[in-house]
């Protein structure tokens, strides 16, 4: 645990001495890939080589499944009994929790996020989810149903078997403890695939899974690039559920393949275009705050990040004043190792040559920049933007309607509550939004009428384990996160027995 307070110098130190494992975890134990191959893993923060990776391909996938689906038919996990199961997550939980230090600054490398929230955010919520679920080991319950006098009939609860865990890179620790932890609970066997940008913190989840106590074959973890890892992984005829979080295009492949091999279930969690409704009634100093840290944080590269501001006209331009007040108060961009930091490096420079160019998109149609706008700290040899707000866009604006996955925030404005209700659900996406407002009655028809997996009111980003989340539309199905995320795991047998 950390137990001093670390300059930006002692992280840099921690840094330059730590060597990250890149082999592959597969049946217990690291491997390289077995082709022999390795991809260079390089940080976002300055471009530093942290690490030669495991390049997997599908025969790696192949001994992972296969590893995974003995580990899941001999029964060494899914037959253990529950308060075993339980210890077993528990001590993972608490394991994750001792190695905070090394799991945030593998995080804060890895993808370039400020190594403040990998300490106060990523791991703690891991290891938290992770112990969250293991409580559900011994509290489940199969079903009798009701029947005539002489029959019983029994509806069970069973683990599907193998399931595929494609995460991506913006919170490898989180949304991976997302798929995991349910999954695991409900007596499944894993095959996790983190993003090429991001397998140093998953590589490491595998070996704290086997200290705790989890047997070899039930978490294996096969880095490397999605069309040589992780379609091998959705094509793959043992493999009986895809869990999936990352773009709508990538989430629509997955849906193709489960149809082209074994028709296996598919769980999506894809892109966002989330907005804000800001009525003239709401408190701007409480709406700018939670617009800013809602696209601002993680360098909005959050999938439900509330990248559209939709602003009654009367109250626009103070709106717009102090999400920039609030960016540069309160939001610094600065080095990832700094602990003052608020906002960090994009996660590879073709990420943030894709950002700039909807920033030059948006101007391009008609939008005006209120703040930002440009690359920053290219000194650093990393990719960092500035905290941006573009005004003045229109709907039928890209700007308004694709993912720009970066610090980017678009505005637009409304003077009638049917057009402001139009405009947020004007979208292919329905993950999230926000409305803005002292008026409760308008509140309630706003949640009311979006389209969206989660509706805030007068706050944004709230969240618990306790409460799903997902989206509608071509945000995806399923859902993350609360007891509803182990039902899409498990599936009903019916045992039926007649009595003479």
């Amino acid at each position: 645990m950390l137990t001093t307070p670390f300059t930006r110098s002692d992280w840099e130190a921690k840094a330059a001495a730590l060597k990250p494992e890149g082999r592959a975890f597969i049946d217990g134990r690291y491997v390289p890939a077995l082709s022999g191959k390795t991809f260079t893993k390089t940080s976002p923060i300055d471009g530093r080589v942290i690490a030669e990776v495991a390049d997997c391909g599908a025969e790696d996938v192949e001994a992972a499944v296969k590893a995974a689906r003995t580990a899941f038919e001999d029964g060494r996990w899914r037959s253990k009994p529950p308060a075993e199961k339980k210890r077993i997550l528990l001590r993972f939980a608490e394991l994750v929790r001792a190695d905070l230090e090394h799991l945030a600054l593998l995080e804060t490398l890895d993808v370039g996020k400020v190594i403040s929230n990998s300490l106060a955010v990523d791991v703690p919520f891991c290891a938290d989810c992770i112990q969250y679920y293991a409580e559900f080991a011994d509290k489940s319950f199969d079903e009798v149903a009701p029947t005539g006098p002489n029959d019983l009939a029994i509806v069970r609860r069973e683990p599907l078997g193998v399931i595929g865990a494609i995460v991506p890179w913006n919170y490898p620790l989180i949304i991976t403890a997302w798929k995991i932890g349910p999954a695991l609970v409900a007596g499944n066997c894993v095959v996790l695939k983190p993003a090429e940008q991001s397998p140093l913190s998953a590589l490491r989840l595998g070996e704290l899974a086997r200290q705790a106590g989890l047997p070899d074959g039930v978490l294996n973890v096969v880095p490397g690039f999605g069309e040589k890892a992780g379609k091998p992984l959705a094509l793959h005829q043992d493999v009986d559920m895809i869990s999936f979080t990352g773009s709508t295009e990538v989430g629509k492949l997955m849906l193709r393949y489960a149809g082209e091999s074994n028709m296996k279930r598919v769980a999506l969690e894809c892109g966002g275009k989330s907005p804000h409704v800001v009525l003239a009634d709401a408190d701007l100093d409480d709406a700018a705050s939670g617009i800013a840290w809602g696209i601002y944080y993680n360098q909005g590269e959050t999938c439900h990040a509330g990248s559209r501001v939709i602003a009654h006209a009367s109250i626009k331009d103070e709106l717009v004043r102090k999400i920039g007040e609030v960016a540069v108060q309160q939001i610094p961009l600065g080095h990832p190792l700094d602990p003052a930091a608020q906002m960090g490096a994009l996660v590879e420079k073709g990420h943030m040559e894709r950002v700039l160019s909807y920033i030059d998109i948006g101007t391009r149609e008609g939008a005006t920049i209120a703040h930002g706008g440009s690359r920053v700290m290219a000194e650093t040899g990393g990719y960092y933007v500035e905290a941006t707000i573009l005004d003045g866009v229109e709907p039928q604006h890209r700007v308004a309607r694709e993912e720009i996955f970066g610090p980017v925030v678009v505005v637009s404005t409304f003077t009638d509550e049917n057009e402001a209700l139009r405009m947020a659900n004007d979208s292919i996406y329905g993950l999230a939004a926000a409305v803005w407002t002292g008026n409760m009655n308008a509140a309630h028809r706003f949640t009311s009428g979006i389209r969206a997996g989660t509706v805030w009111v007068n706050c944004f980003d709230r969240s618990s384990l306790a409460t799903p989340f997902g989206g509608f539309r071509q945000s995806g199905f399923g859902r993350d996160r609360s007891p509803h995320a182990i039902e899409k795991y498990m599936d009903f047998k019916t045992v039926w027995t007649a009595y003479s």
